[in-house]
């Protein structure tokens, strides 16, 4: 017979026993758990989802360059991972992979918005942007300081943008402006109608036109419109914060914001190199400069048979014959070899000026023997030069653009009409190789034109330098003024046979 008590001992063991389970349960599901954050240091791997453009990651000379790409690259460094890009052409598929968990979070100069964090978690502030007018600077004419300098104006602005929006509640009681809003009118669309004349005044982003500027020249930001917007990350909602937490951590090192004002220097607010040319510091580096490395560019030229002019000009254009040169993407060296091309060349030392020389003139050759023979000279060498500054996947892209839009492939006057194509969204999101500075290589090509005529006119009357040039043989690199008249001859010969 069960008593009462007995009955009660066991129920009270019963019970204990499903309380000493549930803390078990509760204990192994503790020890199981992994955050988000943890997972992420297993796998060894950061998903990042980003955008082809000027602003977040794009190839430069065929290697990864952007601000979004150098930041993120910097977190997951500060993890110990690797960093894994899901780049997209739209902002519809960066907001796609926050929400089918492909990606960690999406870094791509995205505003953190009132609807955007609604629906979404954004991390650290790392920023703030504004609309910003912009106008071409003429003599006579004074830059806008108020808004009130848009009436009975054209004013270009991109359609369905937030710049859209806040350019039609501030014109509302100026008179006589003209919005253009066309949908086929990108950013680049707007500048370059600010440029040519076809617009007054522009409203873009203020540092998506820091990365622009330098293609424009005469192109000012005049003031900023409205109040600054954050910029940061976003990330998919979840309950677990360890992602964001790290996220806190990398923003408030002061290493971080260091670099990110590097970075930031380097994208937004850079001056074209691209529009140097100074005649009597040209003439004081031909002299101070090439004279000391010439026995190695013609070297190069017998090498590769690539013309001593075309090389030096080369050198000139990339670095002023500076062997210490270093750009902010990390190319350095005379001929500015990236890591890629070095050793694709064989070259360890792109700081030394003959490997740097011979190195740059050997993958100026394998440019050019990849440039279809069919192209006849001199357009063979000028697409082969375009390849050296933007790479030889950009460059099938602007002649693959130029055929669709009706013009010559294979003759560098039509492809360089297309090439800034490149740099403009409704082009760049449907090539192979998406975004570049085409620009770049338009005038990367123009300048070394240039700079073979004025090297050919200057080394004849460098002629007359020869004989005080040899009394500083030690500093030429040779070692007597015989073998540095030997060098003078055959470089006088090459740019100037007629002498």
């Amino acid at each position: 017979m069960i008593t009462t008590q007995k009955v009660n001992f066991l129920r009270e063991l019963l019970l204990t026993l499903l309380f000493l389970g549930l803390v078990f349960a509760l204990v192994m599901i503790s020890l199981s758990y992994n955050s988000q954050l943890s997972l992420i240091e297993r796998q060894g791997k950061l998903r990042v989802a980003t955008l082809n453009n000027p602003m977040s990651w794009y190839l430069l000379r065929g290697e990864p360059a952007g601000f979004e790409y150098e930041l993120a690259l910097a977190f997951a460094d500060y993890l110990g991972v690797e960093l894994e890009l899901n780049v997209s052409t739209d902002h519809q598929h960066l907001f796609n992979d926050l929400t089918n968990r492909s990606a960690h979070f999406a870094a791509a100069n995205l505003l953190a918005t009132d609807e955007r964090q609604a629906s979404f978690h954004s991390g650290p502030v790392y920023r703030e942007t504004s609309s910003t007018l912009v106008f071409r600077q003429r003599q006579g004419r004074r830059a806008p300081q108020s808004l009130e300098a848009i009436a009975n104006s054209r004013v270009g602005v991109v359609q369905g943008s937030s710049h859209e929006q806040l350019l039609i509640e501030l014109s509302q009681h100026i008179d006589n402006v003209t919005i253009y809003n066309d949908e086929t009118r990108d950013p680049i669309d707007l500048l370059r109608g600010v440029h040519e004349g076809e617009l007054d005044f522009a409203v873009v982003d203020k540092f998506f036109f820091g990365t622009q500027r330098s293609f424009f020249p005469g192109l000012q930001s005049a003031f900023d419109l409205g109040d600054p917007v954050p910029v940061s990350w976003i990330l998919a909602p979840q309950r677990d914060t360890s992602l964001i937490d790290a996220l806190d951590r990398f923003f408030a090192e002061a290493d971080t914001q260091a670099f990110i004002a590097e970075l930031e220097e380097r994208y937004f607010t850079q001056e074209n190199p691209l529009n140097y040319f100074d005649t009597i510091s040209f003439r004081a580096h031909l002299t101070d400069r090439f004279m000391t490395f010439a026995h190695y560019f013609v070297q190069a030229s017998e090498e590769t048979g690539i013309d001593l002019s075309l090389l030096a000009a080369v050198g000139y254009q990339e670095s002023h014959w500076d062997p210490d040169a270093v750009s902010p993407t990390g190319v350095r060296g005379i001929m500015m070899l990236t890591h890629a091309a070095a050793s694709e060349v064989g070259v360890d030392d792109r700081t030394d000026p003959r490997q740097s020389i011979l190195g740059g003139a050997q993958y100026l050759l394998n440019m050019k023997e990849r440039i279809p023979e069919r192209i006849p000279e001199p357009d063979r060498t000028w697409f082969a030069l375009a390849a050296y500054n933007v790479g030889l996947g950009h460059l099938a892209d602007a002649r693959r653009l130029t055929q669709r839009l009706g013009g010559n492939p294979d003759r560098w006057s039509d492809v360089r009409a297309h090439l800034p194509k490149l740099a403009q969204e409704r082009y760049y999101t449907q090539l192979r190789h998406g975004y570049a500075r085409g620009h770049e290589p338009v005038r990367y090509v123009d300048n070394i034109r240039r700079y073979i005529d004025v090297f050919e006119w200057e080394f004849q009357l460098l002629g007359g330098l020869v004989p005080i040039l040899e009394e500083e043989e030690e500093i030429l690199q040779v070692d007597s003024a015989d073998a540095f008249r030997d060098i003078s001859e055959k470089v006088l010969r090459n740019f100037a046979p007629s002498l």
